[in-house]
């Protein structure tokens, strides 16, 4: 015999494992921009001025 589907949770079970997927995702993509703005945010000396 057929189990009797639980729609509900079955929906909430998809959800949460697709919002587990996108903070995932955004945790690396944050990861990976802190390390290229480290780089980048420090200030280059200025070139002196000739007058």
């Amino acid at each position: 015999m057929a189990r009797k589907p639980n729609y509900r949770f079955e929906r909430s079970e998809r959800d949460r494992q697709k919002a587990a997927k996108k903070a995932a995702r955004l945790a690396a993509k944050q990861g990976k921009t802190e390390t290229t703005t480290d780089a980048e945010t420090v200030p280059a000396a200025p070139e002196p001025k000739e007058d």
